[in-house]
């Protein structure tokens, strides 16, 4: 069976083990999908900063420039948004966080399923593909432009992962309403749904950058029911003014 167009794109698959590369290029090629390819660091890093690609599909343990150095320097040194789909061999929430933090938008562990791959893979393309509306959204001190993807909180600008800008964007249109996890995973990932330890890697990394530099935090976990974006300070400094 074909893959639709809308769903097909271009993919960079940076991966040094030849038969994992061979075996993961025939089968999306196959789906419809169009494959670049480098087996190292410097060589993926020069294709996805040179061309426009749908996905990245990057393998963590890479000669010459590893995987979480190319992707950072492809978000903060190019400023390229291209979602990227990390493979790692490492199971740990740790290297987990430190993939998001990089930038990494997803990742999968080895061994893995090439359907699974592939899921995963129409997925970010879909959100990545959303007709973005223009709006400014603003919760306290903190405001969010969707057009150009600048968010400032308190004056300073800050650089968030593609991932963590999405959130952004479903929280503080919605706040100060709280949004349970199901909510924003699929609205994020569709039905594809990541590890349980996923979407709690990106507000774990998104708090750090939002939150933790400030005199109080934004983004509330509310037990047994979702998040919230919401500035219960100024909510309650309103109150006692009102009381």
């Amino acid at each position: 069976m074909t893959v639709h167009d809308e769903q097909a794109g271009l993919i960079l698959l940076v991966e040094d083990n030849r038969q994992i590369a061979e075996m993961v290029g025939e089968f999306l090629e196959r789906r419809g999908y169009s494959v670049d390819y480098a087996a190292d660091g410097v060589s993926g890093l020069h294709l996805a900063v040179s061309n426009s690609y749908d996905v990245i599909v990057l393998d963590l343990m890479l000669p010459g420039l590893d995987g979480l150095e190319v992707c950072r320097k492809l978000r903060r040194e190019a400023k390229k948004s291209t979602p990227v789909l990390m493979l790692t061999a490492r199971d740990t929430l740790e290297d987990k966080l430190v993939g998001l933090e990089a930038g990494a938008d997803d990742y999968l562990v080895k061994p893995f399923e090439v359907r699974e791959l592939e899921a995963r893979l129409r997925a970010l393309i879909r959100r990545d593909r959303r007709q973005v509306s223009t709006e400014v959204l603003t919760v306290g001190d903190m405001t969010l432009d969707t057009a150009t993807l600048r968010l400032t909180r308190d004056g300073q600008e800050l650089t968030v992962s593609p991932i963590g800008l999405k959130l952004l964007a479903i929280l503080m249109r919605e706040s100060p309403r709280v949004v349970s996890r199901r909510d924003i995973e699929r609205e994020i990932w569709g039905d594809t749904l990541p590890d349980s330890d996923t979407l709690r890697s990106h507000l774990y990394n998104l708090r750090r950058v939002i939150d933790k530099p400030f005199a109080h935090p934004l983004l509330h976990t509310i037990h047994s029911a979702g998040y919230r974006l919401a500035d219960l300070e100024s909510e309650v400094a309103s109150t006692t003014q009102t009381a």
